[in-house]
C-alpha cells in the first residue's frame, strides 16, 4: 500500500496543475493510497481530510497522524457552546477539556439552527438560509455573521498514543461540558462577511490553511512541502497551487470504481451494500423508510369535494435518524457523519431510480433543498407537476427563497423574465471583452494591446487605438493604404514574420484596418502587442509565446492569450468560417450555450443560469424530446467534469449573479471549466505519443520514513537544513527522529 512517507512521493508537482495534468500512473498511485483512507477511517472522507491525509501524513497501519511529526501546539482550540471563528471540515484542532488536551480532526460540519424540530420538521426559511439569517426574510444587522454549527471530531485520528479510552470518553460525553452527548462539538460561528459564509468547503479550506494554519501548511515536517511543489513561497503561487491539488484530490476520489461520493464526502460502496443490507437500526429497513416518508410527506389529506391546497414540507436528515430505536451509540461520534452520508446517498438513488427527475407517481416532486444545515434538508411539494423540471440533487434554497419579497411586477402584471439571448445572437457582455490596453504613448509611436476576436478572423479586419486614428486621420483623411508587418513567434524555427498592404479606415470613431489575412494558427483570443511608429503609416503586430504549450479543451496553445474571450468565441460552431449552432448535437449545445451565455469570470469560466439554459441552446423552448437530450447531456458532461455545478442568485429584474448575492433568490448554475493540460510537444507537430509526453519526471524534495535501525546521512541533514530555510525556516530545523530527507531530482520514466 503506497505511503505519504514511503519511497515515492504521493503528490507531484503535476497535481498542482489541476487533475488533467496528471499522469496516469502518479494518478493511479494516489487513487490506490486514498482507496485505502476511505475504507480504514470510519467517518466519511471528505475531500478536505483526502488532502490532509496525503499532505500530512496518515499511516494505513493504525498510527493515523500519531505516526508523522506534526506540531500539536498549531492547533486552535474549540470549546462546547462558545464562540469560534469558522472551522472547515480538515480542520485539526484541540478541543478544551479542563484537564489533558483532546486533539482531533473535524470530519464533518452542518448547520445546527435550534429551529429544526426534533422529528426533522424544517420551517421554511430554514432551508438554505444564509449565515445571520433570524426569521423569514430577515437577515441580522452588522458586520459580522453568527450561525450555529455542529462539528463532528475524529478523536481517534492521532492514533492511540493520543485516544481517550472508552471510560474517559463516557465520561465526557455524561457530563455534556466539553462535548455534547453525542460526542459532537456545537459552536456559534462568527463570519467576517457574506463572502466567508458563502464560500464552498473547498475554498473554505484552502483559505483556512493559508491563514489560520499556515505554520502547519507549511511545515518542513510534512512528507512534501507545497512551496517545493509549487517552486515557490509568494501568495498567489500558493493559493494557486493548493486550489488545484485540492481539486486534484477530489478527481481521484470521483475517478475510483470502488467509492462512491456524497458532494465533497466519499464512502466505499462495499460499505455502503453492507449498510443496506443490515437489518439492525440504520439499516436498509430504516433507510428505505427515511426515503418514503421523504416522498410522502407532502402528500395531502384528501378532501370531501377533492379539492386540495398544494403542500410543501422540508425535512432534515439528522433529526430524523435520531429517531431510529436503538440508534444513540450508532450516531455518536463519527458514526453520525456515516449514518447521514448513507442516508442522504440512499434518498439520492431512490428519487433517481423511482421518478422522473423528482415527480413521483403520487404527484409529489422530492428535491434537495439544503445541503447543509442537519445533516441536509429536503423539499417535497405537491402538486409537483407545476414546477419546472431541475437538477433535484442541485440545492435550490427554495425555503428561504420563498420567505423573500416577491420581485416587481411589470405594467402587464407578470414578472420580468431573465435576460437571456439565443446563441446565433450578440451577447450583451461582449462589448467588455478584449479591450485595447495601451501601453506606451511617446515620441517613438504608441503601443498598445489588445485580443483578438472571432469577428475579426471572419471580416479580416482589425481595430485601431484612438490615439492612431485621431493622428491618422488628421494627417491623411479618412482613407489610406497601410502595411500591416506581423511578427509571429511560432513553435517553428523560423517562425512567421511577414508584411502585407492593408486599408485603414479612418473615417469615423470604429476606425480600422481591413482586408487583413490572418495565419491560419491565428485564434479568438490570442494577444497581439501592435505599434505605430510616429510619421509612418506601419503597423506593427506581434505575439508572444507561452514557456510551455497547453491543450485548452480541443485547442492547443502556444502563445499569450485572453481566457474569456476564448471561452466565449471559441465555442462549438464558432471559427473563423461561420458562427451557428446548426448541425450541432446536444453536447455541443450544451457546451455552446453555458459558453456563450454564462456569465464570465476572469480565468475563462462561465456560469449559466441552469433553468434557462434550454431556451439559450435553442432560442426558444425546445420540445420534450430536445429537453431531455439537452439534460442527458448536461448529466454526461457533469461527470465527466467538463462542466460543473454551482449556486449563484437572480435579482429583482430577472438577471443572474456569481457568487450568491444576500436578499436575493438562490439559482442553481450550470458553469463551463476550461480543460487545461500541459503539452510538451513543439507548435505545429502532431499529436504527440502518449510515450513521449513527459520523458522525465521532476521529484520535489521530500521526507521519508527511514527502515527500523537507519539513520539518515550528514548530507541529508545539512540538505533538509537548507530545504526549512527555503520555507522560511531561518534557523534551520533538525530531521525529525525515523526520517530522511530525499533532494529534489529528476528521474525517467
Amino acid at each position: 500500500m503506497p505511503d505519504p512517507y514511503g519511497e515515492q512521493a504521493l503528490l507531484t508537482p503535476a497535481m498542482t496543475n489541476g487533475y488533467e495534468a496528471v499522469p496516469s500512473e502518479e494518478r493511479q498511485l494516489l487513487r490506490r493510497y486514498l482507496e485505502g483512507v476511505v475504507a480504514i477511517r470510519r467517518a466519511p472522507v471528505h475531500t478536505a481530510v483526502a488532502f490532509n491525509a496525503v499532505y500530512f501524513g496518515y499511516d494505513l497501519n493504525g498510527d493515523g497522524y500519531g505516526g508523522s511529526p506534526l506540531r500539536l501546539d498549531d492547533f486552535p482550540v474549540i470549546t462546547l457552546g462558545e464562540c469560534a471563528p469558522a472551522l472547515p471540515v480538515g480542520a485539526m484542532v484541540c478541543v478544551a477539556t479542563g484537564s489533558d488536551p483532546l486533539y482531533a480532526e473535524i470530519v464533518h460540519r452542518e448547520g445546527a439552527n435550534p429551529e429544526v424540530g426534533p422529528l426533522g420538521d424544517v420551517p421554511a426559511w430554514v432551508s438554505g438560509a444564509p449565515a445571520g439569517a433570524e426569521g423569514p426574510g430577515r437577515l441580522a444587522g452588522g458586520s459580522a455573521l453568527r450561525r450555529r454549527e455542529l462539528l463532528v471530531p475524529d478523536l481517534d485520528a492521532f492514533g492511540p498514543a493520543l485516544r481517550l479510552s472508552q471510560t474517559q470518553l463516557r465520561r465526557l460525553r455524561t457530563r455534556r461540558r466539553w462535548l455534547n452527548e453525542d460526542g459532537h462539538v456545537v459552536v456559534d460561528v462568527i463570519y467576517p462577511s457574506p463572502e466567508a459564509a458563502r464560500r464552498d468547503a473547498v475554498t473554505a479550506y484552502a483559505d483556512y490553511l493559508l491563514t489560520n494554519a499556515r505554520e502547519q501548511l507549511l511545515s518542513p515536517f510534512v512528507p512534501v512541502s507545497l512551496a517545493e511543489l509549487v517552486g515557490g513561497t509568494g501568495e498567489a503561487l500558493l493559493r494557486a497551487g493548493l486550489l488545484k491539488l485540492l481539486d486534484t484530490v477530489r478527481a481521484v476520489l470521483l475517478s475510483s470504481a470502488s467509492l462512491r461520493t456524497w458532494g465533497h464526502y466519499a464512502v466505499t460502496r462495499a460499505s455502503l451494500a453492507e449498510c443496506w443490507d443490515d437489518t439492525g437500526p440504520l439499516g436498509g429497513n430504516d433507510l428505505r423508510s427515511l426515503a418514503a416518508a421523504v416522498e410522502h410527506a407532502a402528500t395531502p389529506a384528501k378532501r370531501r369535494h377533492g379539492l386540495t391546497a398544494p403542500v410543501t414540507a422540508y425535512t432534515a436528515v439528522g433529526p430524523q435518524l435520531r429517531q431510529v430505536p436503538d440508534a444513540a451509540e450508532l450516531l455518536a461520534g463519527v458514526g453520525y457523519a456515516s449514518a447521514v452520508c448513507r442516508a442522504n446517498l440512499t434518498l439520492a438513488d431512490v428519487v433517481r431510480g423511482d421518478s422522473e427527475q423528482g415527480l413521483f407517481e403520487n404527484g409529489c416532486r422530492v428535491t434537495l433543498d439544503d445541503a447543509f444545515e442537519s445533516g441536509g434538508v429536503w423539499r417535497s411539494h405537491h402538486p409537483g407537476g407545476s414546477e419546472s423540471p431541475s437538477d433535484f440533487l442541485m440545492p435550490a434554497g427554495r425555503g428561504w427563497a420563498s420567505t423573500l419579497p416577491a420581485p416587481p411586477e411589470q405594467e402587464d402584471g407578470t414578472e420580468p423574465e431573465a435576460n437571456v439571448d439565443p446563441v446565433d445572437q450578440p451577447l450583451a457582455d461582449d462589448t467588455d471583452l478584449g479591450p485595447c490596453e495601451l501601453l506606451r504613448d511617446d515620441a517613438e509611436g504608441v503601443v498598445w494591446r489588445s485580443s483578438l476576436r472571432l469577428a475579426h478572423l471572419m471580416g479580416g479586419w482589425l481595430p485601431l487605438h484612438s490615439r492612431v486614428l485621431s493622428e491618422l486621420g488628421r494627417s491623411h483623411g479618412p482613407r489610406l493604404r497601410a502595411r500591416l508587418e506581423l511578427d509571429h513567434a511560432s513553435w517553428t524555427t523560423n517562425g512567421h514574420r511577414a508584411g502585407q498592404e492593408v486599408t485603414a479606415e479612418l473615417g469615423d470613431a470604429s476606425g480600422r484596418l481591413t482586408g487583413i489575412s490572418w495565419p491560419d494558427d491565428f485564434f479568438p483570443g490570442l494577444f497581439l502587442e501592435l505599434c505605430w511608429p510616429r510619421g509612418g503609416t506601419v503597423i506593427r503586430a506581434a505575439t508572444t509565446r507561452l514557456k510551455g504549450t497547453l491543450q485548452v479543451d480541443e485547442r492547443v496553445i502556444g502563445h499569450c492569450y485572453d481566457p474569456r474571450v476564448l471561452t466565449r468565441e471559441d465555442a462549438p460552431g464558432s471559427h473563423r468560417h461561420g458562427n451557428s449552432a446548426a448541425g450541432l448535437g446536444p453536447r455541443q449545445l450544451v457546451m455552446r450555450a453555458v459558453r456563450r451565455c454564462g456569465l464570465l469570470t476572469l480565468d475563462g469560466h462561465a456560469l449559466l443560469d441552469r433553468s434557462v439554459l434550454p431556451s439559450a441552446a435553442y432560442g426558444h423552448r425546445p420540445a420534450r424530446l430536445q429537453a431531455a437530450a439537452l439534460e442527458a447531456a448536461v448529466a454526461e458532461l457533469l461527470a465527466e467534469r467538463r462542466l460543473e455545478s454551482a449556486l449563484g442568485s437572480r435579482d429583482a429584474w430577472g438577471q443572474p449573479h456569481h457568487p450568491a448575492r444576500d436578499g436575493q433568490a438562490v439559482i442553481p448554475l450550470v458553469g463551463y471549466r476550461p480543460a487545461r493540460r500541459r503539452v510538451i510537444s513543439p507548435w505545429g507537430d502532431k499529436e504527440p505519443e502518449v510515450s513521449r509526453l513527459l520523458p522525465l519526471q521532476f521529484v520535489a524534495g521530500h521526507l521519508r520514513r527511514l527502515r527500523p535501525g537507519c539513520s539518515p546521512s550528514p548530507l541529508q541533514r545539512a540538505a533538509f537544513r537548507d530545504y526549512c530555510r527555503r520555507l522560511g525556516k531561518a534557523d534551520g530545523w533538525e530531521l525529525p527522529y525515523g526520517y530522511t530527507f530525499v533532494t529534489e531530482h529528476t528521474r525517467g520514466r
